[in-house]
């Protein structure tokens, strides 16, 4: 995989559903004081980019911060991390076929939305299961088409709140202070919509994870880092600002809220036109977190944490029976959208926020011990982070700020609750395997 192909990927992971679906849920729970949790989710995401920049860099592993946890502070952690992360994007996956399925049914209601997002899922498996070339080419053009469209709609967006469009009205900035003011739903509101936010920016890690498939990794990874995460500050935090500026909180236009700001600015067939980018952007997240997926645990399987069968690799070193594995989930995911229609996806989506919190959690204290232990030896490492170790300080004390403001809201309360009984569960039992297999090595 190019250069190219990793930085792009890095935006398409996470230039998804979070944003083109997730960000009109964000502010119907926060009102504009969504942007609160998009600027606290951004600065902990930039930090835990460069954390784990730094770790890849020095340590290119398809386990990536699986891998890294692991050495930090032990197998089982590790292996934590890595299945926890599993678990999140296989749910991703089905998200990201569900969501991109419902859009289109908005421009094209011919097939029902269970039907097409089943062939999302048939169609996306068999490219995953082509080389890694074949697959960075397709990925790099997928997020290229949704970076230009993002761009195309912050220009809109400019163009009317700045009253250039002839015949439409500016809103200016009256939806921050009408409609119930800026925070209309108070702390819990941002809470609850903080939750949504870290779904919209869980994917970016990725990065980490193609660093193993990547000519020179080290340098790579560097320039990766650096552009994804201004360019993924300014689209969404520009994105969110326009949309939550043109319309009010309690627009019906949420539900799609970047067709809704293109039809408030008056441009006929342009709705349709990015409903359907977006539903290309859905497709690039679904690609790219379905390769992130299948090479988790292929990882894992190959330190025996995983059943072995999902190491195996074919003629043309794809983990196919991995990417398989990893899909299952998601078409398992089309079978209950046609039992409850419209149910499933808000489900998939209150799930996986927290999940990433545990993961950039993991990242950055093993960024802070692998540090530590490379300063002690003299270590060199090809990409340091700057700013260390008050820069991981300030990742680990937003983080902790996440998770107490979390606990306040019931619904991000559960949700948080529900993933530490998942952790728990998960490290108890790869703890009483680990124990298994050292009894019977022992024998």
């Amino acid at each position: 995989m190019s250069p190219r192909q990793l930085t792009m990927m890095g935006l398409g992971s996470a230039i998804g559903a979070g944003l083109f679906i997730g960000s009109g849920a964000g502010i119907k729970a926060a009102g504009p004081a969504i942007l609160i949790s998009y600027l606290v989710a951004g600065t902990l995401i930039i930090i835990v980019m460069w954390a784990l920049g730094e770790m890849a860099a020095a340590n290119p592993n398809s386990g990536a911060f699986s891998v890294y946890t692991g050495k930090a502070l032990g197998g089982v952690a590790g292996a934590t991390v890595g299945w926890l992360w599993w678990c999140q994007l296989v749910v991703v996956i089905a998200a990201e076929a569900l969501g991109a399925a419902g859009l289109l049914a908005t421009v094209f209601p011919v097939l029902p939305v269970w039907l097409m997002a089943l062939a999302f899922m048939a169609v996306f498996t068999a490219v995953n299961l082509t080389g890694v070339r074949n697959f960075g080419e397709f990925e790099f053009w997928f997020a290229l088409l949704k970076v230009a469209a993002i761009v195309a709609f912050l220009l809109v967006g400019a163009a009317l709140l700045f009253g250039w469009i002839p015949s439409v009205a500016s809103p200016g900035l009256s939806n921050f202070t009408d409609h119930g003011g800026f925070a209309p739903q108070g702390m819990a509101g941002i809470a609850t919509g903080l939750f949504v936010v870290v779904f919209a920016f869980g994917g970016t890690e990725i990065v980490s994870v193609a660093a193993a498939e990547t000519r020179d990794p080290a340098r790579s990874v560097g320039r990766a880092v650096r552009t994804v995460v201004w360019r993924i500050l300014v689209f969404y935090i520009g994105s969110i600002f326009v949309i939550a500026a043109v319309l009010p909180w309690t627009s019906d236009g949420l539900k799609s809220p970047f067709a809704a700001v293109l039809d408030a600015a008056g441009l006929p067939g342009a709705a349709t036109v990015i409903t359907l980018v977006a539903v290309v952007a859905l497709l690039s997240a679904l690609n790219a977190n379905l390769y992130g997926a299948s090479r988790m645990v292929f990882s894992l399987a190959e330190r025996q944490d995983a059943p072995r069968v999902l190491a195996k690799l074919t003629r043309t070193r794809v983990p196919a029976v991995a990417v398989v594995a990893s899909v299952v989930f998601g078409f398992a995911a089309t079978v209950l959208e046609l039992a409850f229609p419209d149910a499933v996806l808000p489900v998939l989506l209150n799930f996986v926020g927290s999940t990433c919190l545990i993961v950039w959690g993991s990242a950055l204290v093993s960024q802070l011990v692998l540090r530590r232990r490379a300063d002690t030896a003299g270590e060199a490492l090809p990409l340091r982070m700057r700013g260390f170790p008050w820069l991981t300080g300030l990742g680990l004390a937003l983080l902790a700020a996440i998770f107490a403001v979390g606990l306040v809201g019931e619904d991000s309360r559960i949700q948080l609750l529900s993933t530490f009984a998942l952790v728990a569960a998960v490290a108890g039992a790869l703890a009483l395997a680990q124990r298994r297999r050292s009894a019977v090595t022992a024998d």
